[in-house]
């Protein structure tokens, strides 16, 4: 039963990250202080009232889990 507890923590910190990045577009309408993050950290597109945010950070993060998680279940 222990062996789940990291992964439910790291799937916990998905979700929140998720969650902050969908609110991202609307928070950055009223903060423009956010634009002074670091771009691995959040990437922001602007062009005519359109907004996207991500975080490359994250990207990399759930693509590295991923390769990890895929890599082991094929090892057996």
């Amino acid at each position: 039963m222990d062996t789940y507890r990291p992964l439910t923590l790291l799937g916990l910190i998905f979700i929140v990250s998720g969650i902050i990045l969908v609110a991202l577009p609307f928070i950055l309408r009223h903060l423009p202080s956010v634009e002074r993050l670091p771009w691995i950290l959040v990437f922001i597109y602007r062009k005519n009232g359109f907004y996207f945010a991500t975080s490359p950070l994250l990207i990399m993060i759930s693509i590295a889990s991923l390769i990890i998680y895929l890599s082991s279940r094929f090892r057996g």
